[in-house]
């Protein structure tokens, strides 16, 4: 298409000059033939450069429309603008929210050497212009106007003109000893029709000579096409990064909700998503190492940053209880308390039991209904009750590992039997009996695998939102997070060569998290020499990647993490 353009731009001046060519021909006067000649070399330069200056417009066009970083399309707004019109130097406003004063976005200058504002990275610390005083359009200031008016304003020499205060640009020009001379000032619209900006640009120069100039009126038709352009680009960028931060605070809005769930995984995967671009842009700024030639676009960041926030998704399906607890025998309350009644029942029967021997004085004591009386004597059982629920109510509040003799006097407590007002019942029901004899931790391994299913749920909840091309990964990059590369993680069992290198990052933030976490119900926390030890024991067993975890180490990142996050008597190591 902007071939066709410019051939058919190009095809015009040729027609036009060949017609003026043969005009000529029919004149036999030199002087008459002399002056066509002219004529027709002013119009093919100037048709020649018009060409030129729209060609270059619609590149322009094209490239702002291409540039969604809202700070380098603000830069580059200017830039093209004074290449455009070859002006020394140039500001773009932006009309603030409340529409009451225009902020200073873009300040350049050729002469003085000035650049600030956009993507440089130099704040500019000059006042907003108001675009109201006293209750009344400001029309004083030539930008306001601009702003206000919705019109453009081409002035020749600002030394010279009526109806504007330039006082501002003389006192700069006195303190700078720059002078100010030509100014074009031009009112960016976006599709609404609404004035979001203003492009000031000054001192148009001769590009042979170097003398400043007037802008020329062609140049400022072309500069308000540009503007437009301009304006509805920077518009389309401000959208589509208004878009984004709401799509990610809507995430991270979920990701709060998930750690809510729990009182006892608060942050968790704020502190997970934080690391894991720690970690991922440290390896985006190393030149050594077996990463030195790894460089995440922008795209993957962003993709990884909204993985990261979303791993945890589906424990929205998983049962509070499962993920509150604390200790074996918790569900939705802690069946300790009804172990402990019946405890308490069968002391209060060896008690009864007791005194009725004594109330006997010797006589045959009728035994009771139901379980056959120990031979023990009394205080005697009452004295190892007391001790057996001891040992019931330790081994339920463990997380440590259950030795095969400690399994069997679970056992064998469960075995025995207590009269109750409902009857004859064991110490231990069948599924009390199943959560105390849980080896290691806290979770059966129907509960554990509730958890694990977590990953699943992650990727079929995900799998349902509409993410965009660039983000489509994200489903699999939070669901993958279990993965171990020796092929035994889950939700897939994936391999290492289907592991990208995105998920073996989240995987080494999301282990480090966990085993340094303080807020776990079913665990202590690891020191940091202890975690770093079980890192150690992860790449020996082929589950995590060994240079992710060496990098990790290496740049100390443990060690600031540790400062930020863990107590004092936590970090045993520097």
């Amino acid at each position: 298409m902007k071939d066709e353009i410019e051939n058919k731009n190009l095809n015009g001046t040729g027609s036009m000059a060949k017609g003026f060519e043969k005009l000529h021909e029919l004149s036999d006067d030199p002087q008459v033939n002399k002056l066509l000649n002219e004529v027709v070399s002013r119009l093919k330069n100037y048709t020649e450069d018009q060409t030129t200056r729209l060609n270059e417009l619609m590149k322009i066009g094209v490239a702002l429309s291409s540039t969604r970083d809202t700070n380098k399309l603000l830069e580059m707004i200017v830039d093209k603008a004074r290449e455009f019109t070859n002006a020394d130097g140039g500001t773009l406003y932006l009309v603030n929210e409340d529409e009451q004063v225009l902020n200073f976005s873009i300040l350049q200058n050729t002469s003085q050497g000035t650049r600030s504002g956009g993507a440089t990275g130099v704040k500019i610390t000059l006042a907003p212009v108001p675009l109201v005083v006293d209750g009344k359009p400001n029309h004083k200031n030539v930008s306001a106007f601009v702003a206000n008016a919705g019109e453009p304003v081409n002035i020749p020499n600002v030394y010279e003109v009526d109806g504007f205060d330039f006082s501002g640009v003389r006192a700069y020009d006195k303190h700078t000893n720059y002078l100010s001379k030509s100014m074009l000032v031009i009112p960016m619209r976006n599709y609404k029709d609404e004035i979001i900006g203003v492009l000031q640009l000054i001192n148009a120069q001769d590009p042979e000579t170097g003398e400043v100039i007037a802008f020329a009126n062609e140049y400022q038709i072309l500069t308000e096409a540009l503007a437009s352009q301009a304006a509805v680009a920077l518009d389309n960028a401000t959208l589509i990064h208004e878009l984004q931060n709401l799509f990610e605070s809507f995430i991270r809005t979920i990701a709060a909700a998930i750690d809510e769930k729990s009182p006892y995984t608060g942050g968790h995967i704020e502190r997970v998503a934080n690391l894991t671009m720690d970690i991922a842009k440290r390896i985006n700024a190393t030149t050594e190492g077996p990463f030195a030639d790894v460089e995440f676009t922008e795209d993957e960041l962003t993709e990884l940053r909204l993985a990261a926030w979303l791993h945890d998704t589906g424990k929205i399906t998983t049962p509070e209880y499962v993920i509150d607890k604390k200790v074996k025998l918790e569900t939705i309350f802690d069946r300790l308390e009804l172990v402990r009644m019946r405890f308490e029942v069968a002391i209060a029967n060896e008690k009864i039991r007791s005194l009725e021997a004594k109330i006997s004085s010797g006589e045959s004591i009728k035994e009771p209904e139901g379980p056959k009386a120990d031979t023990i004597d009394p205080e005697s059982m009452i004295e190892q009750l007391s001790d057996d629920f001891n040992f019931i109510a330790d081994n339920n509040a463990t997380s440590e590992f259950v030795s095969e003799e400690k399994l069997n006097r679970i056992k064998e407590i469960a075995g025995r039997k207590v009269n109750t007002s409902i009857g004859v019942e064991t110490m231990l029901t069948s599924n009390e009996f199943y959560n105390l004899s849980i080896r290691k931790m806290n979770l059966t391994t129907e509960e554990r695998e509730m958890i694990n299913n977590h990953a699943t749920m992650t990727f079929k909840l995900l799998e349902e939102l509409p993410f965009p091309k660039n983000q489509k990964n994200v489903p699999f990059i939070a669901s993958s997070h279990h993965e171990k590369l020796n092929g035994k993680g889950y939700p897939l069992g994936l391999n290492a060569e289907d592991i990208p290198l995105t998920v073996r990052i989240l995987t080494l933030a999301d282990v480090f998290e966990a085993l340094t976490s303080s807020d776990r119900p079913y665990k202590e926390p690891k020191k940091l020499s202890q975690a770093v030890r079980i890192l150690g024991f992860t790449v020996k067993d082929g589950e995590m990647d060994p240079d992710v975890v060496d990098f990790f180490l290496k740049e100390k990142m443990h060690i600031e993490y540790a400062k930020a996050f863990l107590k004092p008597d936590m970090i045993d190591l520097e």
